[in-house]
């Protein structure tokens, strides 16, 4: 199958509190500056033919007002976390509209804390209005949502397994603090690299600042945003400062073009 350019659209750039943190006073939280001001982690994927986003964090609504999304495809989710997967019963306004069931791609235990959630989306008696789903099981096999390949990367958040998304010339990889060879592997090549780099301070979970940095160059892609920031990490002006050319950190609204 033909592969169509992609064009790639940040929906949110910050970690599971969002920035500004609630009752948080810091110079990150307060700062006017917009790209500061980070919704939950999530992109959204375009070709000619196809919109996928993966995740839908707490934010999703938002975030689709935000964007001016009117169609979507597909919904491809990294892992359970409920930064990653709460904003899910919001699909319902594209089930009115298309009036489709939404395909849903996840792994094994993704799926399974989704059906959990949002049980009521796969009663047999279901409530007039609730989620219309299309549960698809993922694992490492390559596949394709319309005409957009996708090769999921596997790494480690903690103790638990996350997928990234190799998806044509895109990677992206969020929550995530381990990454063996094998799964480096297959971002190399890749044209543009997004990672999680929350702050400086070691994390138990996640990449500090650094160690995303390290990653980066391990995988030789030339062109790497960081996403899932927090407010620890400091203001976006600052830190975009210290980094190199060809390294920026993602904000709110970024849209690149592949």
């Amino acid at each position: 199958m033909k592969q169509h350019k992609l064009n790639i659209q940040f929906l949110g750039t910050g970690t599971s509190t969002g920035i500004p943190m609630i009752g948080c006073s810091c110079e990150v939280c307060v700062s006017k500056n917009t790209k500061d001001q980070r919704l939950r982690t999530s992109v959204l994927v375009q070709s000619t033919h196809t919109s996928i986003v993966i995740d839908t964090t707490p934010d999703f609504r938002y975030q689709m007002l935000r964007s001016k999304t009117t169609h979507l495809d597909a919904v491809l989710f990294t892992h359970q976390h409920k930064d990653h997967i709460a904003g899910l019963d919001d699909i319902r306004a594209f089930n009115f509209f298309s009036g489709n069931a939404m395909d849903i791609y996840a792994n094994a235990s993704t799926e399974e804390a989704i059906r959990r959630d949002f049980y009521y989306a796969f009663s047999d008696n279901k409530y007039p209005g609730t989620p219309e789903l299309q549960m698809h099981t993922i694992g490492e096999a390559p596949f394709f949502i319309g005409d957009i390949p996708i090769q999921p990367i596997q790494v480690m958040h903690h103790r638990m397994p996350v997928l990234g998304f190799r998806l044509g010339d895109f990677t992206y990889i969020t929550d995530a603090n381990y990454i063996e060879q094998s799964e480096l592997d297959k971002i190399k090549g890749s044209k543009v690299l997004v990672l999680n780099a929350l702050r400086k301070e070691k994390h138990l979970s996640h990449f500090t600042l650094q160690e995303a940095l390290d990653i980066a160059q391990l995988t030789g892609v030339p062109q790497v945003y960081f996403t899932h920031i927090s407010h620890q990490l400091g203001k976006h002006d600052a830190i975009n400062a210290e980094l190199p050319n060809h390294v920026q950190l993602a904000y709110d609204g970024l849209s690149i073009r592949l």
